[in-house]
């Protein structure tokens, strides 16, 4: 059995800058800080198409042509936008069902705390649980599975990590690499896997998981290189 945490800090030594960017996640402070982009993000990576070359670029769009000229003023903007207007940016119609529904329960969830909406999302995430998400009144809505769950969670505030199948992958591969046998298959495994890393290595759940998809390869660069100028917006 070889070192585990010296396998998991070569890993993460190639995500240089990587510590702040999960820090602000972790105080809700991605894009601005707006409750309304995060969601659309969430709602647009739930799909599974390229973070950087996909969804990016249309959470950008969405901000410049609906949030930045007032149109979409805060959730209970998201939650009553006009289909045509939303399928014109991002044509998932399942993506805006799971953003609006999501924006209209922390909305109202807002209003019946008494909290705005950056403490309405974190009082949900600090409330959520992983073990029995579905009945989560956010994980019962239709489009949002595990992986998008948890990263709603991760944006609120709880150090936690999304067993998506590049996470499933590079952790399987850092455990190869250490011989060190730790489960990976199962969902919540997988989680409780990096949460056990993260106590042997001195890394955060949160900072396994961004690494693992900031290390994957893009042309002739990792992600980590190439969109590094980019996280510091997002």
């Amino acid at each position: 059995m070889k070192d585990l945490p010296k396998v998991v800090n070569a890993y993460m030594s190639r995500t240089t800058g990587l510590r702040e960017h999960c820090a602000r996640c972790l105080r809700t402070e991605r894009w601005g800080g707006s409750v309304v982009l995060m969601i659309v993000d969430a709602a647009f990576t739930s799909i599974g198409l390229n973070y950087f070359t996909a969804v990016v670029p249309k959470v950008m769009k969405f901000k410049e042509e609906l949030v930045d000229c007032g149109e979409v003023t805060g959730l209970e903007g998201l939650s009553n936008l006009p289909e045509e207007k939303a399928e014109s940016i991002w044509r998932n119609r399942r993506s805006w069902q799971a953003a609006k529904s999501i924006a209209s329960y922390l909305c109202e969830l807002g209003k019946a705390e008494g909290l705005d909406e950056r403490r309405a999302f974190r009082f949900w995430a600090a409330n959520s649980q992983l073990e029995g998400w579905r009945e989560d009144p956010i994980g019962k809505i239709s489009g949002v599975g595990i992986t998008t769950f948890q990263y709603l969670r991760m944006m609120g505030g709880i150090d936690t990590a999304m067993p998506d199948k590049i996470v499933r992958r590079v952790v399987k591969q850092i455990l190869d690499e250490a011989e060190f046998d730790m489960p990976t298959k199962g969902d919540l495994d997988l989680v409780r896997t990096i949460e056990r890393l993260s106590e042997l290595s001195g890394y955060r759940p949160i900072e396994i998981c961004w690494m693992t998809w900031l290390i994957q390869p893009e042309g002739k660069m990792v992600r980590m290189e190439k969109y590094r100028n980019l996280l510091d917006k997002i």
